[in-house]
């Protein structure tokens, strides 16, 4: 990795969803380990895909959270996002 690029590690969060009747399951919030939530403004895309950045595999959700647009993976039976961190920092 270049110095002062940031990298990515694999970060597990809660999550709230709703499942529909059909069975589609819809994200509505997740909230990070310090305890704070953050409202899902939408969900732009839905498909099964492998994390590159962190590794990992399942369903994948683009979501936008404010003006932010990063991906939400459902790793049965957990949750991840590829959290951001600074050189020499680790999750």
């Amino acid at each position: 990795m270049v110095e002062g690029i940031s990298g990515r590690v694999k970060r597990y969060v809660s999550v709230t969803a709703r499942m529909d009747e059909d069975g589609r399951v819809r994200p509505l919030s997740i909230q990070w380990y310090d305890g704070k939530t953050y409202p899902i403004d939408e969900v732009k895309d839905v498909r099964r895909a492998s994390s590159r950045k962190v590794g990992g595999d399942g369903i994948c959700y683009t979501i936008r959270i404010g003006n932010n647009v990063t991906y939400l993976f459902y790793e049965d039976p957990r949750w991840f996002v590829e959290e951001v961190v600074k050189d020499g920092m680790s999750a």
